[in-house]
């Protein structure tokens, strides 16, 4: 998730429409809605928790720059891509 300013959140869930929509509704107190990340601009899809937790685990200790450069290999124009889906 990403904040117009770019402020980027990494995070992982069961249901990724709808903690999308949690997110850009407000719904989820923290560091998300303190800094309105509220556009989904990369995800991964994994069928195990835990291989799920160690991408989340990895990609949160990267810097910023290299976290930009995956986000730019699927989404170089940083769109939200949960428009199509309507949340």
């Amino acid at each position: 998730m990403a904040s117009m300013s770019g402020t980027l959140y990494i995070g992982v869930t069961n249901d990724l429409a709808r903690r999308v929509s949690e997110h850009k509704q407000g719904l989820i107190k923290g560091f998300t809605k303190k800094y309105h990340c509220t556009r989904l601009i990369y995800y991964e899809n994994y069928t195990d928790i835990n291989q799920a937790i160690f991408r989340e685990t990895v990609v949160k200790k990267w810097r910023r720059e290299k976290k930009m450069e995956l986000i730019k290999t699927i989404n170089p124009e940083w769109n939200d891509l949960s428009v199509e889906w309507g949340t």
